[in-house]
């Protein structure tokens, strides 16, 4: 590892600590999210998070995007907001004598979907250009989105109730995903003690807290972070991992290609975060679950006996070795 390596993995690393070490004055536990958001958005993808309401997701969000200094903009889902709502539309201007556009809140660094599955599968599909190709079409004209591009989208899943299942397309635009829960008892208790001192109002916080990072400076550790070396025998690890989920009996859709690369490009941000110019198995192990979880589709039959994707996964993480 050369010096310049050296630093830039550094620099990496003491940006995560502090971003973590800032958002937890405010947030209690959910560090694994902190991590995923960090992760996720070096590598230049997207997150997709899975949780009950009242855990946090929507500040972990605020305070993340105020930290590294995004310009911030939500989303709530609901079943009349329509693609025009979320990526814009151009509107004829009496003074100019020409269409405008009014650009939607997709045009932003960080954009947080709340409750993306209240969305019709029609304004889902807005968001799939967007996700994968960083820009929008609006009357057949291509604008490009800032640079850089970060979406955040949550979903509740145990309400059924006026939602709809997001479709595979959708899912696989995800880099990775993650689940959150309620609290255990001491880190619930913690709430309580932040609440009665006063240290849970988020206006007060967002007062007194400054920028940790620009967007130059996450581009920055994203050019760095793919210089992480990755050898072919852990690639084809990787690749052994996807392969399984596509051959698995309990799984009727597997993973795409996309997973792959998940896999490779977010092992690299977490062989950083742990002070690495390399990649070796337990980084790709540790994403298994986050990269795949949202990527397969298990048979009827394994559904009905209560089989699970994280049931899946795990098998499949315990019977892939390193060859």
């Amino acid at each position: 590892m050369t010096d310049d390596q050296t630093r830039q993995i550094k620099e990496i690393t003491t940006a995560y600590e502090e971003i973590r070490t800032t958002a937890q004055q405010v947030v209690v536990g959910n560090l694994h999210l902190i991590e995923g958001i960090f992760i996720t958005m070096i590598s230049g993808g997207h997150l997709l998070i899975e949780g009950v309401p009242g855990t946090a997701k929507t500040t972990i969000c605020k305070i993340i995007a105020r930290l590294i200094d995004y310009e911030f903009r939500r989303v709530q889902g609901a079943v009349d907001i329509q693609p025009a709502d979320i990526i814009g539309v151009r509107i004829y201007d009496r003074n100019r004598n020409e269409f405008i556009l009014q650009k939607g809140p997709i045009f932003t660094n960080f954009l947080m979907i709340d409750e993306i599955n209240r969305l019709t599968p029609k304004t889902q599909s807005a968001l799939l250009e967007a996700m994968s190709e960083r820009q929008a079409t609006i009357d057949g004209t291509t604008y490009p989105l800032p640079d850089p591009y970060f979406a955040i989208a949550t979903q509740n899943p145990h309400e059924a109730e006026g939602t709809f299942p997001l479709i595979e397309a959708q899912c696989d635009r995800f880099m990775f995903s993650t689940t959150l829960n309620h609290l255990d008892s001491e880190n619930e208790l913690e709430v309580l003690r932040r609440e009665r001192a006063g240290e849970l109002d988020w206006e007060i916080y967002q007062n007194k807290v400054a920028s940790i990072l620009s967007p130059a400076d996450v581009q920055a550790m994203a050019a760095a972070a793919r210089e992480v070396r990755v050898d072919e025998t852990v690639m084809a690890y990787m690749r052994d991992l996807v392969l399984a989920t596509r051959n698995h009996g309990d799984v009727r859709l597997g993973a795409s290609s996309r997973a792959s690369i998940a896999l490779l490009r977010g092992s690299r941000v977490k062989a950083a975060l742990n002070g690495r110019d390399y990649v070796i198995p337990d980084d790709v192990r540790a994403l298994a679950l986050p990269a795949l979880r949202h990527r397969i589709l298990l048979t009827r039959e394994a559904t009905i006996t209560g089989i699970t994707a994280e049931g899946v996964i795990a098998e499949i993480v315990e019977s892939v070795g390193v060859s």
